[in-house]
């Protein structure tokens, strides 16, 4: 009922061209079409800048233009601007349709809910009525921190109790699918907030105990790992709800994860996630062809639309499309009585044997270089590059991440380290060390037993993370918690600290900023301050000044990996320059 195929209606000066070479003209997208003895033609439409606009607000492109009907949202199509392309009939239908949509829901909180919730959190749970009422799927896009979970449990309560007048969908358990360091928390939050939900946490027991365990449960929470291997079973049976929590694990859409998310039958579908674009804007095609299939078109046409680098308004039309879908708030819009939150970036000199390795390690990488004359060759040597990007920033960290016969070795960052916990732990602050190399979280540990410091380790093979935040939420006095950036980047509630330090900066700026919410959050009382160790004029400085100028990449929150494959020759020129 909601969405309407529009067509394009051509009024052309040409008077000698027929329909069938219209129609051709038309589906050539602006490109040229040979139309037999009259020769070579395209089409161009007549559009001012201020037309142009018009259909960025409706989130339309005239080049995406053809002769098959597109279809759009009402929502999409009910800004003012539709009166200047739209017949006054098909705008009436469309405005008519608009008021009969539930754009306004905002019920109470339920009764069951045991919450003291914000305006921002209150304003949250409507949106999710809200999507529910007029049976959309959608994205619920709160930076971390500011109760996406607390939010999500209201929804499911109201969800409940409209459900219970006895129809079918009352008796029906939801499913939560997220990260495995995630799964207790659901179960945690649950008995604070919503303490009458029976909830289950899959263990990896077979796919035969699901129709049991619907029996017994209101709310089945699975890692995506399980969602993979339950796959197809689960996608079998029929699902109240369907969330999926920390949804950037599908930004892959071809991943077998995706996949599995994406069969998922469920009346409801909701995912969450603080970084909706991570790496590329196929990151929210992919999370929203789970929770609202076809609203951002086929995959091959959402790129060619909303990434067309000659675009200026390619993002205005993509807002225009998610809006009735999407809600994104960032702590400085919500949570303003968080405490401030100060980053710095504080440099450290390298010197003898860490120097010595760095320095030839760069020469190695320089000759190879200097050897590359065409990106094809470029693209021919790349993985040889970045394993000596990689190795330079390992040698950054400390010399023995590149050889382990080197553990006695003097290493700049860790003495800088020292320099800035030893005070910190004598005045009882809790501070949160990451670093993305397993090794180098062992070798910091041996630091922490030398010093005397009480400390922490979370890397990706720990299992008691619950009770691990615990005791560090718990301990009198200052501690150290060193935390694997992979494993520790979200999940976890740690404000007992308001000291953070990024012992080797990661080149995307979100999964950053997911380290350093793990305790600039709610419940946080403390200034947060965090601290980047960089080395000097080396390729940790290099490539962060990089990141400032491209600003492309920095609007696109480009990740790690995204970030390598699009370093032109001219940009490694600059990496490995004196």
């Amino acid at each position: 009922m909601d969405w309407f195929d529009l067509k394009v209606v051509l009024n052309v000066g040409d008077t000698t061209l027929t329909p069938e070479e219209l129609t051709l003209l038309l589906n050539a997208r602006g490109g040229y079409v040979r139309l037999g003895r009259k020769g070579w033609r395209r089409l161009q439409f007549n559009l001012t800048s201020e037309e142009d606009e018009r259909l960025a607000r409706l989130g339309l492109n005239a080049r995406d233009f053809s002769s098959e009907p597109q279809r759009f949202h009402a929502l999409q199509l009910a800004d003012e601007a539709a009166k200047k392309f739209l017949t006054p009939e098909r705008v009436e239908k469309i405005q008519r349709r608009v008021s009969e949509l539930k754009t306004r829901v905002a019920p109470v909180l339920p009764k069951n809910i045991r919450a003291e919730m914000r305006p921002y959190q209150t304003e949250g749970y409507h949106f999710l009525a809200y999507l529910t009422a007029n049976r959309f799927g959608g994205v619920l896009a709160d930076d971390m921190g500011l109760g996406k979970t607390l939010q999500t449990l209201a929804w499911l309560a109201w969800l409940r109790d409209a459900a219970a007048g006895g129809t079918p969908a009352a008796t029906l358990p939801s499913l939560v699918v997220c990260p495995k360091s995630v799964t207790d928390i659901w179960r945690a939050e649950a008995e604070r907030f919503y303490p009458g939900l029976r909830v289950r946490i899959w263990r990896g027991e077979p796919a035969e105990k699901l129709p049991a365990e619907r029996e017994r449960a209101d709310l089945i929470v699975i890692n995506y790992s399980q969602l993979r291997f339950l796959s197809p079973a689960i996608a079998n049976v029929q699902w109240h709800a369907a969330i999926l929590d920390e949804a950037q694990y599908i930004k892959n859409p071809d991943s077998q994860t995706a996949q599995a998310a994406r069969a998922l039958k469920a009346e409801n579908r909701l995912a969450l996630t603080g970084t909706p674009i991570e790496n590329r804007l196929l990151d929210l095609w992919s999370i929203l062809a789970f929770a609202m299939p076809g609203a951002l078109g086929n995959r091959a046409h959402f790129l060619r639309r909303f990434n067309a680098q000659d675009d200026p308004l390619a993002r205005r039309r993509l807002a225009a499309r998610v809006r009735p879908f999407l809600m994104r708030r960032t702590k400085t819009q919500v949570a303003k009585d968080l405490p401030d939150r100060v980053e710095e970036d504080l440099l450290c000199e390298m010197e003898g044997e860490q120097r010595t390795l760095y320095r030839a390690e760069l020469k190695r990488a320089r000759q190879l270089i200097l050897g590359l004359k065409s990106n094809k060759q470029l693209n021919n040597e790349r993985f040889n590059i970045l394993t000596s990007l990689l190795r330079l920033r390992q040698i950054c960290c400390h010399p023995a991440l590149v050889d382990g016969k080197l553990r006695e070795a003097e290493s700049a960052k860790v003495a800088a380290l020292e320099d800035l916990l030893d005070p910190l732990m004598e005045e009882g602050h809790k501070v949160l060390v990451f670093s993305q190399f397993v090794t180098m979280l062992d070798l910091l540990r041996d630091t922490a037993r030398l010093r005397g410091w009480p400390h922490f380790y979370l890397a990706g093979d720990t299992e008691n993370r619950g009770e691990l935040v615990n005791e560090f939420q718990s301990a009198k006095g200052g501690a150290a918690f060193l935390i694997s950036l992979k494993a520790g980047g979200f999940g976890l509630n740690l404000t007992a600290a308001s000291y953070v330090v990024l012992f080797d900066p990661w080149w995307n700026p979100a999964v950053e900023n997911q380290a350093i919410d793990r305790t600039h959050r709610i419940g946080q009382t403390s200034k947060v301050m965090a601290y980047r160790l960089l080395m000097r004029d080396s390729i940790e400085q290099k490539i962060r000044a990089l990141q400032k100028q491209k600003a492309a990449l920095m609007d696109d929150v480009l990740g790690e990996e995204r970030f390598a494959q699009t370093l032109t020759l001219e940009d490694l020129h600059f990496l490995f320059a004196e």
